[in-house]
């Protein structure tokens, strides 16, 4: 199933993470679970979004499997906030499409005029794009904002949320829809276990 990018959910963010991370959650939110919308589906839903986002070199077009890459990237990354959220450890085979990445692109190494030591991808490539989402999560682990992305505690949803709660306890992408939902799942459980 396919939406029309002006129709997508993903377009504004209700626990939105703060930039760059914005990035991560955005390419991880182009998948609904629960509907099955994915926008990396097609090339004509898929294209502006990846230029809009510096996914796509200037003018460049995505070829069917560079979309099956960048899914595959998304879903290395959904597994991470999985994680992120309590869940297991992302496994080597979940990881691949990250240390594929990791091992082929190359990294500039730049010093700031204030000292600051920057690094970029060496490539406009989509491996080059592809290596600078990393160089994001990199630069969230690094600064601590990275283990506030959270993929939803629901299995059928995992949006991508920023926990800005007090504690970073969040469970849900919104306690309203997911939260209940699975605590009343919960409840009937042990209703029927007690029968």
């Amino acid at each position: 199933m396919t939406q029309a990018p002006a129709e997508w959910l993903g377009d504004t963010e209700g626990k939105p993470a703060p930039e760059p991370l914005a990035r991560i959650q955005a390419l991880v939110n182009t998948l609904d679970l629960e509907s099955g919308a994915d926008r990396l589906a097609n090339v004509a839903h898929a294209e502006p979004w990846l230029h809009a986002q510096g996914l796509l070199p200037p003018g460049g077009v995505p070829t069917p499997d560079d979309l099956r890459r960048i899914r595959d990237v998304r879903e290395a990354l959904r597994a991470m906030l999985v994680h992120n959220a309590g869940g297991p450890l992302p496994s080597d085979a979940q990881l691949q499409p990250l240390t594929l990445i990791a091992d082929s692109a190359g990294v500039r190494v730049r010093l700031g005029a204030d000292g600051m030591v920057q690094l970029a991808a060496d490539s406009d490539s989509l491996q080059g794009k592809l290596l600078s989402l990393l160089l994001v999560v990199s630069g969230a682990q690094s600064d601590g904002t990275w283990a506030h992305l959270k993929a939803c505690g629901n299995e059928d949803c995992r949006w991508a949320f920023y926990d800005r709660s007090r504690n970073h306890g969040g469970t849900w992408c919104d306690m309203a829809t997911c939260g209940n939902k699975l605590k009343n799942r919960e409840f009937r459980a042990r209703r029927r276990s007690e029968n």
